[in-house]
């Protein structure tokens, strides 16, 4: 449970770094993101899912 909340606060310090950082690229970014449709969206996550799925994998071993 501990690994689960520090990877969970690393997501968070990662995402906040970036918008405080790069805020007008990450508002394109969102304005991109918004004219995807869904299925290039569920794809994009479902590939990212399994690369975060097979580093947490590698390392944990």
């Amino acid at each position: 449970m501990k690994e689960l909340i520090i990877a969970f606060g690393l997501l968070l310090f990662i995402e906040g770094i970036l918008y405080a950082l790069f805020p007008s690229k990450m508002k394109n970014m969102l304005k991109k993101i918004d004219t995807m449709n869904e299925t290039q969206l569920r794809f994009g996550g479902f590939i990212f899912a399994i690369i975060g799925f097979i580093v947490v994998w590698y390392f944990k071993k």
